[in-house]
């Protein structure tokens, strides 16, 4: 192995071997009156690795296994790099499977097989405005640079008299013409004594 195998930031150690398992995945459609089917590409099914290798002490060996399983209880995929995964897409991976074997005839001896599963990182999320036409981008824009225009004009303007209510103003000026005219009755009353009232 020219390329030690590198778990995320850590370098498996003691690796005697490492397989992996391709597959393509089909579906298969058979056609009735027909000598074979018709098969669909449903593109390829996750990369399996398998490394085995063998620790020897304990110290090394309960190093190994607090690093492993603490990995394992994570569950998050990470990196992984090898020679076997050459002219492959596999980048993550996930701990699908641990197996340790302990035997008496050699009771300083600890055999491992860790098996991986490759998991793709999701796509970025969509784009919310990605389906609008750029055009209206630009036309809601300009429509807004021509709404703060408007509003710089009004503020220019200063400030705009109140013409909420304009009856105070007039209050005044009908007081004066009540009493300019209250004295006409007086001067009216001969006169309707004269002619006759129309009442």
């Amino acid at each position: 192995m020219r390329v030690h195998p590198v778990l995320g930031d850590w370098q498996i150690p003691r690796i005697s071997g490492v397989a992996s398992a391709e597959q393509r995945r089909f579906v298969e459609f058979p056609v009735p009156g027909r000598v074979g089917s018709l098969f669909q590409d449903m593109n390829n099914a996750p990369t399996r690795l398998v490394i085995v290798g063998s620790l020897f002490g304990d110290e090394v060996r309960d190093e190994f296994l607090e690093t492993v399983r603490e990995q394992f209880q994570a569950g998050e995929a990470v990196t992984f790099v090898a020679d076997i995964l050459t002219a492959t897409e596999v980048q993550y991976v996930l701990i699908e499977e641990l197996h340790f074997a302990e035997s008496g005839a050699q009771p300083d001896q600890i055999d491992y097989r860790i098996v991986l599963k490759e998991s793709p990182p999701p796509p970025p999320p969509p784009d919310p405005l990605g389906g609008l036409d750029a055009g209206l981008l630009d036309q809601a824009g300009n429509f807004l640079d021509s709404v703060t225009g408007a509003l710089d004009v009004l503020d220019a303007l200063g400030n705009v008299p109140d013409f909420s209510n304009p009856t105070p103003p007039l209050t005044g000026a009908l007081d004066g013409i009540t009493s300019a005219t209250s004295d006409l009755e007086n001067v009216l009353t001969p006169l309707n004594d004269i002619f006759g009232s129309d009442e």
